[in-house]
């Protein structure tokens, strides 16, 4: 073959650079050294090009033979024979190389990895556990995993979608401890995902759900390995998923919620009490303005006569219903979080107390809000953030102004019977087939391992 054919692109690898686009980042890279030729193709946007240099290029030039460089290529442990083109063109667009040398094709992965820092918790921050969150690269959070976790039935098990993203996804959980009716049910929806666009393990999580308007989570989205390697424990399935610093962890139960990392740090009575803090936050925070209705608007006569008085007394001039009261100051409570979300952290925590205050005294003093209102709302405000998991957290602020429009319009009956509605809703919920409201969690031990289909 003369040198100027030994040049030209071969007529495969000709076809797959046709098929990409014609972009800056795609490369075809003859390799040419007397009688030696090799020739390269990749997009150099998602190819780690010190890697590529040090494994290929440099050993090129370094063997000074081709049928040598052809040896390497063919034992690297890296290496794959060519997919079917339409497969090839997505591993070349995330990161895999062709290359062709002696007459043979071989794709090699050269990934340009991600963040694969640590950061600090952000979500679920806590005294004395581990400060370092997930990151946002899956092989190293499958290293972060087992750097935990140090037992051998440790089963990973990788995944790409078909959507248009192609996420890749790890599936973790302990052989010994995992429920397998449970694992065949997690593999069978993911194999069922027919979206076209998913980017995120709350994306994931969200199409994994087998209820579309249920209100309460039906999986856990995590970013402390912690409380990963903790249901890894108790034979749940975690869900790790490439360029997002969160974990899916699956079944779970209603008081999987209700458990914060911290009260595995500190002694039986300090944990109790916590865990005490977080139930009586979340009665408060889905009760209290429903009551604060009832008592006011209904049933003012089952308080003390000093406390109705002092209610009746401070909502003097308020020119509407109690119910209205309540909904108007919650709105705006409402907006103060989300405001305090979406601020830039250097302002928001002084714009939202300084909104807060402004709004309170304001309310109060055109007699649109009554004190006692506002010191409700402020608990209820407080007692939101008592919540150890967000998910939750958001379900509870829903369900509150579930419970007032029932207590509006029934007063104390109607309380009772939006709290049984919601109670029934949650005991028809399950999480891919475990009750959502089961008391505890046990794994049961698998005897044999659930092949993939």
């Amino acid at each position: 073959m003369t040198e100027s054919k030994k040049q030209e692109m071969p007529l495969f690898m000709k076809s797959i650079s046709d098929s990409l686009p014609s972009s800056f980042d795609v490369l075809h890279v003859p390799l040419s050294l007397d009688d030696a030729h090799a020739h390269l193709l990749y997009m150099k946007t998602v190819v780690d090009g010190a890697a590529l240099q040090q494994t290929i290029i440099k050993p090129f030039f370094e063997l000074d033979n081709e049928q040598k460089f052809a040896a390497y290529i063919q034992g690297l442990p890296n290496r794959l024979d060519p997919p079917q083109p339409d497969e090839l063109l997505t591993m070349l667009t995330s990161g895999f190389v062709l290359v062709y040398a002696e007459s043979t094709y071989s794709v090699l992965e050269f990934r340009k990895l991600g963040n694969t820092l640590q950061s600090m918790t952000i979500s679920e921050t806590t005294i004395h556990g581990p400060q370092l969150a997930l990151s946002e690269d899956l092989e190293t959070n499958v290293s972060i995993v087992r750097q935990h976790y140090h037992q051998p039935n440790l089963y990973v098990e990788t995944q790409q979608l078909t959507d248009k993203s192609r996420m890749s996804i790890a599936l973790l959980y302990d052989e010994k401890e995992v429920d397998v009716d449970v694992l065949r049910r997690v593999k069978e929806k993911l194999d069922a995902l027919d979206e076209p666009l998913l980017q995120s393990a709350g994306e994931l999580a969200v199409r994994l759900t087998s209820r579309r308007f249920t209100l309460f989570p039906t999986s856990i989205l995590t970013e402390r390995p912690d409380r990963i390697v903790y249901n890894l424990t108790g034979g749940k399935i975690v869900l790790l998923v490439d360029n997002s610093p969160y974990a899916i962890i699956l079944p779970v139960i209603f008081f999987d919620f209700m458990v914060s990392m911290e009260e595995n740090y500190h002694t039986y009575i300090i944990s109790l009490y916590n865990t005490l803090l977080g139930w009586f936050g979340l009665l408060n925070c889905l009760l209290l303005p429903s009551l604060y209705v009832a008592f006011t608007a209904y049933s003012p006569e089952v308080l003390s006569p000093e406390l109705t008085l002092t209610i009746a007394g401070s909502r003097i001039g308020v020119p509407y219903p109690s119910f209205i009261e309540v909904i108007i100051m919650l709105l705006f409570v409402e907006l103060l979080t989300e405001a305090s979300v979406r601020l830039p952290r250097s302002i928001n925590a002084a714009a939202t107390t300084v909104g807060g205050l402004i709004l309170g005294t304001a309310a109060t003093e055109a007699s649109l809000a009554s004190n006692v209102l506002i010191m409700v709302i402020a608990i209820v405000a407080i007692s939101t953030f008592v919540i150890p998991m967000n998910e939750l957290g958001f379900a509870v602020r829903i369900g509150r102004l579930f419970l007032i429009l029932f207590t509006s319009l029934f007063g104390l009956i109607g309380l009772i019977s939006g709290t049984l509605l919601l109670i029934i809703h949650l005991t028809n919920l399950d999480s891919f087939g475990e009750p959502y409201l089961r008391i505890g969690w046990r794994s049961k031990r698998s005897e044999k391992m659930v092949n993939s289909e």
